[in-house]
């Protein structure tokens, strides 16, 4: 049964595919205020209109006699000949119809239709005003409603990172749900430290007091095997008990720097990626060789600022990952330099072909390659991984189509501003 691989760059799978980006929150809370600010304003001018058109109904009795007593009986015109000296058989002026008069009810109707149209025209402008100025409110009020909760975010993600554990957010003012998860979270974030705290303790702790058994068995073996006093029998024995002696060694040491590199209170000194890189090639020239691995090299300065021991401890890991993990014959392609305010150190290799979901496992302490040989225990790119992320810096590792490996880590350039962090 395969263990469940997690790691840099692995994200949980699901059957569903991922819902698409939605709108912020603020701009949700301010469509959503205004629509309902809208809703209820045509609610209201609805009911307005409806009371006004009952109102005037309601006093039509009033002004429909005042009308009748304003407006004088028409008179009926008098029956007239033709004009003398007009010619027969065309109409005169007076034989024209006059104009409908208007009737109180058709007055007081279209007095009605003019206040109504009026009165809804003057209401629709004035709601259009006020619902823009109910979202400029609301957009105004939501942003300073979540400006706290933007900082618990922010927070989270750079907490998220491995870089700022003791980080707290110390939020301040009412004592409100924003308030209250921002309390929630520090308490957490408290528990959390101290979790870590007590266990990379542990880890450092144990592994210096197995280092005293460790080298006193490791003496205790030696001294009769350089002095001859060893029967040939024994001999494969004890040679067998000096190598489990030596891999337990660099097992404990490996822990140790895991645990150093893991540690936040580091006093950082000017490091050059180049000269770590030197320092790897002659310290694993015998292991190379012994290889038949190629080992090509462009050092281009890198200056950082960091701690010494461990960053060299980066450049020995990648490169005897990038050796270990090879054929016979094999290539190996290590770089330094800059790039942007960010310093890089890549190591490329060549080896067995390896599956992208097989990568986040590596980053994993004592998970390795599909190849792996017995002299490895698993932590080399965990200690890769943790003192880049304490230095404030990225690893990526990428499969290379034809087998191998590409791992490569930026930290931010010496006297240049930090960018982001984290796995990547």
């Amino acid at each position: 049964m395969r263990r469940p691989r997690t790691g840099p760059r692995t994200e949980p799978r699901t059957g569903r595919r991922p819902a698409p980006y939605a709108l912020p929150l603020r701009t949700r809370l301010t469509l959503a205020t205004t629509a309902l600010f809208a809703t209820l304003g045509c609610g209201l001018l609805l009911l307005n209109w409806l009371s006004a058109r009952q109102l005037l109904e309601a006093n039509r009795s009033l002004v429909v006699p005042t009308l009748a007593q304003a407006t004088p009986a028409p008179l009926e015109p008098e029956p007239t000949g033709p004009a003398i000296g007009a010619p027969t058989g065309f109409p005169s002026g007076a034989d024209t119809v006059p104009a409908a008069p208007t009737t109180p009810a058709q007055g007081f109707a279209d007095f009605q239709h003019t206040v109504l149209a009026d009165l809804l025209t003057r209401s629709l402008l004035l709601l259009a005003a006020f619902t823009v100025l109910a979202a400029l409110l609301a957009w105004w009020a939501a942003r300073r409603s979540l400006r706290r909760l933007h900082q618990v975010t922010a927070a989270a993600r750079r907490i998220g990172t491995g870089r700022a554990l003791d980080e707290r957010l110390g939020l301040t003012g009412p004592h409100d749900e924003v308030r209250e998860l921002g309390d929630t979270f520090d308490a957490m974030l408290d528990r959390l430290q101290r979790s870590f705290t007590a266990q990379r303790r542990f880890t450092a702790h144990a592994s210096h007091e197995l280092r005293t058994p460790l080298t006193l068995q490791r003496t205790a073996l030696e001294i009769p095997l350089a002095q001859g006093r060893v029967p040939a029998d024994l001999l494969p024995a004890l040679r067998r008990a000096l190598d489990a002696n030596a891999r337990t060694e660099r097992l404990i040491d490996a822990l140790l720097t895991l645990a150093r590199g893991e540690s936040e209170h580091l006093t950082p000194h000017p490091v050059d990626l180049a000269d770590t890189a030197g320092h790897a090639l002659t310290d694993l020239a015998d292991e190379t060789a012994a290889a038949a691995v190629t080992v090509t090299t462009a050092l281009d300065p890198a200056p950082v600022t960091g701690d010494p021991a461990l960053l060299r401890q980066v450049a020995l890991n990648l490169l005897a990952n990038a050796v270990r993990h090879n054929h016979r014959d094999g290539t190996v392609t290590m770089t330094t330099g800059t790039r942007g305010a960010r310093a890089f150190i890549e190591v490329s290799n060549t080896g067995p072909t390896l599956d992208p979901d097989e990568i986040p496992a590596l980053f994993e302490p004592f998970q390795r390659g599909p190849e792996h040989r017995t002299e490895g225990a698993g932590l080399g790119l965990a200690v890769v991984h943790a003192v880049t992320l304490t230095h404030h810096g990225t690893v990526t590792a990428v499969p290379r189509p034809n087998g191998g490996l590409t791992v490569r880590v930026e930290l931010p350039l010496r006297d240049a501003p930090e960018t982001g962090s984290g796995p990547a």
